[in-house]
């Protein structure tokens, strides 16, 4: 039997629209049982319970509608059309005084000739500059400006094709915005996972004989191809990270002051800009240990550390350790795709340790307030901290 919280990972990515065709065949098959109806209806109550007009609840009434609008997804999902055909779907879990009941009403309508702001989808920008929206629940061959196949997306993850041997690169910018991830097999069969807010400019091939060079912007996980013959470099600003066989997490967001490296297996070595042999200021990582570059400062701090708390979000997971509130709410923004204005200024000096997995962001704000009171109120993706 499923486990419950990957049972409730798969509801609350059909309530936020990010349901694979996978999530949405499972639900249909799993709201069947009646005691499931009564699991999906708590849960709901008690994570999304956030509009506070009260009418009745009719529990047949919501699994027929939500049994109808899965159904009538799963058949929008699987079409491949020129223009694209959106649902917008509004969810209203109402609550009354205490001892509340609940009523979920969903209402579901189909726009075509809509297409989704490139600001909130996946996208893929080419060679030509041509940008194409990455739906992550569809499999589909990537092309070139000629039409030349160059790759395959199966659902989250695009795997590039290495046929021919170029003798110049071609790049192509994978963006992803907040509250998505996805991941990318390159070429030379080095994978690498985006986190939200990223992005990855690479080579559709790299060239024999010459370095394997990528471009990142925000978070990404690497495990990359061992290759000696051709050192593998992201390059970041003005700092360059080179591995052979190795895994490793990059964070610089450029919001973010510091930008940080964090070895799981292997070996790296961190150098600025043309200063590869500079032995004063290049850094080799050894597993398990943390390479800080702090941008004001110009300085590099290495540490030992629980990779673990560094790694996490590729299990969808928040991890915070002796972390000011200030930066939790960065990664609280990219996590959930919300904005975050916080006017409480002692909050943000403050210092927390917690983890998130499954819960909402008013959950999330619900724990804070436990420790430390606080008052905030949300509207729409904007929450307001007082």
């Amino acid at each position: 039997m499923m486990k419950k919280k990957k049972i409730q990972r798969k509801i609350v990515n059909y309530l936020t629209s990010q349901a694979s065709s996978a999530d949405l065949k499972f639900l249909q098959k799993w709201l069947k049982n009646p005691k499931n109806i009564e699991f999906f209806n708590k849960f709901v109550k008690i994570n999304f319970a956030i509009d506070y007009n009260m009418k009745t609840y009719d529990s047949k009434k919501t699994k027929e509608e939500l049994l109808r609008i899965i159904h009538n997804d799963k058949k929008i999902r699987y079409k491949h059309t020129i223009n694209s055909v959106l649902k917008y779907a509004a969810i209203f879990v109402i609550v009354l005084g205490i001892g509340a009941i609940v009523k979920l009403t969903f209402v579901s309508e189909l726009k075509n000739n809509i297409e989704i702001s490139k600001n909130d989808a996946i996208t893929l920008e080419l060679e030509n500059g041509e940008i194409e929206v990455i739906y992550p629940d569809l499999d589909k061959k990537i092309r070139d400006g000629q039409g030349r196949v160059i790759g395959n997306q199966k659902k989250s993850q695009l795997t590039y094709i290495s046929n021919t041997n170029p003798s110049k690169l071609a790049y192509n910018t994978l963006k992803v915005p907040y509250g998505k991830r996805f991941d990318i097999i390159l070429s030379d069969g080095t994978h690498v996972y985006l986190n939200a807010g990223s992005s990855l400019k690479y080579p559709v091939e790299f060239i024999k004989g010459k370095e394997r060079t990528v471009f990142l912007n925000g978070e990404a996980y690497f495990d990359v191809f061992s290759d000696k013959s051709h050192p593998f470099i992201v390059n970041v600003n003005d700092m360059h990270v080179q591995a052979l066989g190795t895994e490793f997490n990059i964070s610089s967001y450029p919001e973010d002051f510091v930008f940080n490296t964090v070895l799981v297996e292997g070996s790296v070595k961190i150098f600025k800009e043309n200063e590869v042999d500079d032995v004063q200021s290049s850094v080799i990582l050894e597993p398990s240990y943390k390479a800080e570059w702090n941008k004001e400062e110009k300085i590099i701090f290495v540490e030992k550390v629980d990779t673990k708390i560094y790694t996490s979000w590729l299990d969808g997971k928040l991890v915070f350790r002796n972390t000011q509130f200030k930066n939790i709410i960065k990664k609280l923004e990219r996590h959930y795709n919300v904005s975050i204005i916080n006017k409480n200024t002692e909050l943000n000096k403050q210092y927390f340790d917690a983890t998130f997995d499954v819960e909402t962001i008013e959950q999330v704000l619900n724990s804070f307030n436990k420790s430390y009171k606080i008052q905030y109120t949300i509207k729409n993706n904007q929450i307001i901290i007082n």
